[in-house]
Parts: structure tokens; sequence; C-alpha cells
């Protein structure tokens, strides 16, 4: 009984979000997006009703709320749970851009209301003096509208169409894509992974880099054999590649202890040498990520395999040459 109550809140949850969101719902796009029987939303419908939810039907609108401002009854929370909240909240606050501001200060200021005042007071406090997260000069300024469209549509199924501005090229261009996935990578680069029908192949998207875009009539179904984990596997930092390199880079003893300390990708192994140095083994798509990354440790890296990669190296020592007459 447990978990039919549990699975009932979740679908409560998903029902929610998607009322507020942008598209025209009915109970069968309900239906569809949650895979589940028109019946069913018909009862979670009802049961809001009877809790209140100002909920109303009509031709053009589709379900909807007449009073926005209605929100599904909440649970109550321990201060460190709350504690947890705030800090989560700064962190995307700090390394996601301007997307969620105003909706993660608004959500943390109700949630407050279930502590006395003093100790959210105290919360607020040790949150802001004590615990603080700084993205750097690697701050993105997202549109929010342009986020929670892209949100929208990968969860409903949606294509896209966007006016994208492509950094390599210095130039924008237009795309009708299929949003498979949203990635944030290194906690400040948000991308939109999905096919993109003008290159007929899966491409990512910088978010911030989407100039315009419109939800279309059109739907998509993820294929079957797309695991969004198996491929973000094989992929290094946020180069998507057609082809799967065995890549070989040793590391001297001075620089290897910097190595030891992470996980620079799932597919890697390590082999130790007697002196200190390590060699690093990784499977990845994409060999350009991983020569800028090798440059950055300097003469402490030198790439063993593939040779591809290693005459990439070369190819970027040699043109840096010319700037430090070498």
């Amino acid at each position: 009984m447990k978990s039919v109550l549990i699975r009932q809140y979740e679908r409560l949850i998903e029902i929610d979000a998607l009322l507020r969101g942008r598209l025209r719902q009915t109970s069968a796009s309900l239906a569809e997006s949650l895979e589940v029987s028109q019946r069913t939303i018909g009862n979670d419908l009802r049961f809001l009703k009877n809790r209140d939810a100002p909920l109303k039907y009509n031709r053009s609108k589709g379900w909807h709320y007449i009073d926005p401002s209605w929100r599904l009854p909440t649970i109550s929370l321990s201060k460190g749970e709350l504690f947890a909240l705030i800090l989560g909240a700064r962190m995307l606050e700090a390394y996601s851009g301007s997307a969620y501001v105003s909706q993660l200060r608004s959500s943390i200021e109700r949630l407050s209301e279930l502590l006395p005042e003093q100790n959210w007071i105290d919360l607020q406090h040790l949150a802001d003096e004590r615990v603080l997260f700084r993205s750097g000069a690697n701050m993105v300024n997202l549109d929010p509208l342009i986020w929670e469209s892209l949100l929208e549509a990968s969860r409903a199924g949606r294509r896209v169409w966007i006016r994208y501005y492509a950094a390599t090229d210095n130039k924008e261009s237009e795309r009708t894509i299929d949003p498979y996935l949203l990635h944030i990578y290194r906690a400040t680069n948000p991308y939109v992974i999905g096919y993109c029908h003008l290159r007929n192949a899966i491409r990512w998207f910088r978010i911030d880099r989407i100039k315009q875009l419109k939800i279309l009539d059109e739907s998509f179904q993820r294929p079957n054999d797309f695991n969004s984990k198996t491929y973000l596997d094989q992929i290094f930092q946020a180069e998507v590649g057609s082809t799967l390199y065995q890549v070989a880079i040793w590391f001297d003893p001075s620089t290897a202890p910097f190595l030891r300390e992470r996980t620079w990708h799932m597919s890697q192994e390590v082999t130790e040498q007697n002196d200190g140095s390590m060699t690093l083994y990784l499977k990845a798509a994409g060999l350009n990520e991983i020569k800028r990354w090798v440059l950055g440790y300097g003469k402490g890296a030198k790439v063993l395999e593939p040779k591809e990669l290693v005459d990439l190296v070369k190819k970027e020592i040699k043109g840096m040459g010319v700037y430090y007459d070498i």
C-alpha cells in the first residue's frame, strides 16, 4: 500500500509540473507523458480537486490552474534537511547561471516557513558566511525560457527548432533537433544532447549559445539503443566523436600525484612505475579535448597512443613554437 501511495505522489508531482509548463495538457497527453491510463489520470485529477487544487479544463488551455500560486501540500523538513537544500540552492545559483535563481529563492523561502524564524535566520547566516561556492570566470548567463522550454520538450518528446551560434565557425545556423537529455558539464557548461536533423547525427549544443527556440508540433522518440550513461561514459569531457580510441598517457613523478587524486574517465586504468610515474589508460571518442587536457600538464605528460593523438599534440606544440621563437 505504501509503494502505491509513493507512486501516486510521484505522479502528482509530474502532473503538477506538466500543468505549469507551456504546453497545453489534456487527459490524453498527461497519460502519454506519465505512461499510465487516462482513467488513472482522471483519478489523480479528482484527487487534486478534492484537496482544493484550483483546476479547470477548457478547449483552448486544456487542464490548467486558475490560481498558479497554489502549491501541492509539502512534507515536513528537519533543520538539517532544510540546510542541505539551502546549500544546494547556493551551489546551483553559483554554477548554473541565472536560470533558476528566482525559483530557488522562492522555494527556499516557502520551506523556511516550516521552521521557527530564529532557526531560519541562523541557517541563512551559516550558509552565507561559512560555506561559499565560487565558479570563477566560468559562470554562464542562461535564458530561463530557453532552458525551461528545452526541459519541457525533452520530457514531452517534442522536436524543437533553434537558432544556434557556433563559436568554432563564429556564425549562426538554424537547426531542428530532438532533445534527448540536458547535461551540465564541469558544473557550468549546460548542453542539450540530441539528434540533429541537419547533420543526421547526435550532437551537443551549448544551451547558452541558443539564441532562439521554438517547440514544434512534431513528436520524437529516443532510440531504444540510446543509453545516456553508456553514451556519456565514452566521451572525454565534452567532445563527441565517431571513433572510439584506446588512449595511453604517461605522467612524470612530479605530476602523477595530482592525477591520482581524481577519476578522469569511467574507463580509466592506471599502471604505476617504480620511479613514481604512472601511465593512464582510457577509451574515449574524440581526441581534441584530450589534446587540450594533456597540454595543460606541459612537460609532465607524454602521449603514448594513439598515433592520431600524438600527431595532434606535436602539431599543436609546433604551432605554439612560432609565438615563442622556438
